[in-house]
């Protein structure tokens, strides 16, 4: 059986963020993962019970930080009040996913 594995380089860049506001509730989750995607960035993002969207981004560190801005703006009908972002050594995603 063959096993096929993402390739993480030395420019791999994997960041986590924590988005309060209001995110929960108008397409921020899936309007991230579009957004992601289109950057051809991996990773995950998730509703967290205090209301807030936590989500790990992983790849070209340019794309990543592409999508770090977008998620302080959100979507048009989301409200940003504050992003707190770690970065984290890379690991192995297989695609961006809205996790439930």
């Amino acid at each position: 059986m063959v096993k096929f594995t993402e390739e993480i380089s030395s420019m791999t860049k994997h960041f986590e963020i924590k988005v309060y506001g209001r995110v929960q509730g108008v397409g921020f989750r899936y309007a991230a993962r579009n957004r992601a995607r289109s950057l051809n960035l991996k990773g995950w993002i998730e509703n967290f019970p205090d209301g807030s969207v936590h989500t790990a981004v992983q790849g070209d560190e340019n794309a990543c930080r592409s999508y770090i801005h977008w998620c302080r703006n959100g979507t048009g009908y989301s409200w940003i009040e504050r992003l707190e972002i770690a970065e984290k050594e890379p690991v192995e995603f297989k695609a961006f996913v809205v996790r439930f």
